[in-house]
């Protein structure tokens, strides 16, 4: 059992890089899916979008985890609290979504609402499994593995 009580600002950080990772693959395929569909299929503004995903929603979800630790003061470790997180991560995602979208396409028109909407699904579940992923990973095992530690 580990001795640590709480999730560290560390952690924290390295679950939003893994997330981001997840969310940025998605929003590229979404985004791509949605263009396509309407008939503006572009790589380029895929990438760029899913670019300026991962740069401004890490930020946003380290504050976001942080800010749901001093809420619950612990992890959210049952499926209510985790479904009450992912939707609040969904609001501010789906949100965030849409407006670079609008950005990169420089447009706020349906195509950006259709890639935020389409997001919002998929990252939904997608969050939740992440959630549920992190829960077996104990408290302070990755900074006994990046201090060296057993």
């Amino acid at each position: 059992m580990s001795p640590y009580k709480k999730e560290s600002h560390f952690r924290s950080i390295i679950k939003g890089i893994s997330w981001r990772i997840v969310a940025t693959t998605d929003t590229i395929l979404v985004v791509l899916l949605v263009t396509c569909l309407t008939g503006e299929c572009s790589i380029e503004n895929a990438l760029k979008i899913g670019l300026f995903e991962f740069i401004i929603k890490l930020a946003i979800y380290y504050f976001h985890e942080r800010v749901w630790l001093n809420i619950l003061k612990k992890q959210a470790t049952t499926n209510k609290e985790i479904v009450y997180k992912s939707i609040s991560w969904r609001f501010v995602a789906t949100s965030t979504t849409f407006i670079i979208s609008g950005i990169v396409l420089k447009s706020f028109n349906e195509v950006a609402l259709y890639i935020a909407l389409t997001e919002l699904f998929t990252k939904f579940v997608l969050y939740y499994l992440h959630e549920k992923a992190w829960l077996k990973l104990p408290l302070g095992r990755i900074r006994n593995f990046f201090l060296g530690r057993k």
